[in-house]
């Protein structure tokens, strides 16, 4: 493992040159957060403000996990029905720890949580192969999560990300900005399926309560925003639940059903608390895998194909995600490259083996973070206040399910708008840059994947550099990085003809 450089490398600030009382405490030393332009107050707002965004995995991840493997059995034990509760403190549990050492190690505010796609893969197609169980699903995630790493202890990994052009970065950010929040709109239903792909609301109109909750919280964040107040997303999110709890109080509105009835009810989680708040979490799906069972299962090829897709969209998700997070902190270099670069990826690679090997799927950096980051966050502190919610919700589940999605996705509108405000730095004139940068940044709401975005403005930038005759200034890791892509698009058909 070769030094990494640029762990003690900090983004130059106004406030890095102001001496003060105390800058020489322990949480200065270990987190730099006043030459970061940061204060303790701010990250700790801005890791329970992360926390908040996030907590939605702790009820959504168990709901895709939930499904029986092809034997039958559910995870975290039984053929009766799926573990919720495991599967539930499992998820809470290795997001806290892998917050906290993202946050402890790396420095950069990066919560950790079971990603979003892959628990989905696994559900729907890979535990549904034949003879395959939940134990070979986890143990090819561990796989996955290994040679990740392995990537970065060579270096391979980061020199990848240096190859990418600033350009590209930034339009990596804008995209991402679309994306999560189409994910907030498209969470709360104020955007749903229709009769045209997207419609507002209920039949073209915001016709229920759950709605009127969201437009409260997005109009009182940007509200609060422009009238510069300390913590407004923090502060809409609290209000917009307190306001959720009183409406379904008072009119029972309950959850939207699977199969499109009650559409006027709350996205996910009733904000409502029945019994205890508090309950003994169950580790069920804690070491739960096999690390080589798929191979008997499905065979070699079937396997390397299955890790190859899981390893790119983890891969290239994770860059997305920590240069969007650092530019919306102004924590990169001229070149958009974080501190701390190969710290951050390798916490992230080891979160992809602790996420299977906890049973919950591949853990990972969440875009959720630039929400902690929009109210102030920039140190390691903020995910290590994520991580310690995290590890309480293990306890509190109950509580922490109080926070309807309708409240708390306003805070990812609203990062999306101050992310989109990059898309001026961008030269929109140059055609060989500015349409890869545009591909990127509409297939990821488009399609509904980081990946997706950052594949077709890798395949198109290559192409349009070569076709302009400046095919030299491409780095020789893109082009490779461009036929990886071609490969992973080709997955579909791949699969197909090797019968898998």
């Amino acid at each position: 493992m070769t030094t990494d450089s640029s762990a003690d490398t900090e983004p130059t600030s106004a406030a890095s040159s102001q001496p003060s009382a105390g800058s020489d405490s322990f949480l200065e030393r270990a987190f730099k957060i006043r030459s970061r332009g940061s204060t303790p107050w701010q990250e700790v707002r801005g890791g329970l403000v992360t926390f908040f965004a996030m907590s939605y995995i702790l009820v959504l991840n168990p709901i895709i996990l939930s499904t029986p493997d092809s034997t039958g059995h559910f995870l975290g034990g039984g053929t009766e029905g799926a573990n919720i509760a495991a599967i539930a403190a499992g998820t809470a549990l290795i997001a806290g720890v892998m917050s906290i050492l993202m946050g402890g190690v790396a420095n950069y505010p990066l919560a950790i949580a079971a990603g979003l796609g892959i628990n989905a893969l696994l559900a729907y197609t890979v535990v549904g192969m034949p003879g395959m169980t939940w134990g070979d699903a986890m143990g090819l995630i561990v796989l996955e999560g290994i040679l990740i790493l392995i990537l970065v202890l060579t270096g391979l990994r980061e020199a990848i990300f240096r190859a990418v052009p600033l350009h590209m970065k930034t339009a990596i950010s804008v995209g991402i900005g679309l994306f999560i929040a189409l994910i907030g709109m498209v969470n709360a239903g104020i955007v749903r399926p229709g009769g045209t792909p997207l419609q507002l609301g209920i039949d073209g109109s915001i016709a229920s309560w759950p709605l009127v909750v969201f437009v409260v919280g997005l109009l009182l964040a940007f509200v609060l925003m422009a009238r510069k107040v300390r913590g407004a997303l923090l502060i809409s999110i609290v209000t917009s639940t307190v306001l959720a709890i009183v409406i379904e109080a008072i009119a029972s509105l309950g959850s939207q059903a699977p199969d499109g009835s009650n559409p006027g009810g709350w996205g996910l989680t009733i904000p409502a608390i029945s019994g205890s708040p508090v309950e003994v979490p169950d580790f069920a799906t804690v070491g739960q895998f096999s690390l080589f069972g798929a191979f008997d299962k499905i065979g070699f090829v079937a396997v390397i194909v299955l890790v190859f897709s899981i390893m790119l969209a983890d891969f290239f998700d994770t860059m997305g995600t920590m240069v969007a997070v650092g530019a919306e902190g102004d924590l990169l270099d001229e070149n958009g490259n974080p501190p701390a670069m190969r710290r951050i990826l390798a916490i992230d690679s080891i979160a992809a083996v602790a996420g299977g090997a906890g049973g919950v799927s591949s853990n990972t950096s969440f875009i959720e973070s630039a929400t902690g980051v929009g109210d102030g966050a920039r140190t390691g502190l903020a995910p290590i206040v994520t991580g310690i919610c995290f590890l309480l919700a293990t306890f509190l589940a109950p509580l922490a399910a109080v926070v309807p999605y309708e409240a708390a996705t306003p805070a990812l509108v609203v990062v999306g708008f101050l992310m989109m405000q990059q898309v001026a730095d961008i030269p929109w004139k140059n055609l060989a840059i500015a349409v890869p940068a545009f591909l990127t940044i509409v297939f990821m709401p488009f399609a509904y994947s980081i990946t997706v975005g950052i594949g077709a403005g890798a395949i198109s930038y290559v192409i349009l550099m070569a076709a302009t005759r400046q095919a030299k200034k491409v780095h020789p890791l893109m082009w490779g990085v461009a036929l990886a892509f071609v490969v992973y698009f080709a997955l579909g058909p791949i699969q197909s003809l090797l019968g898998i």
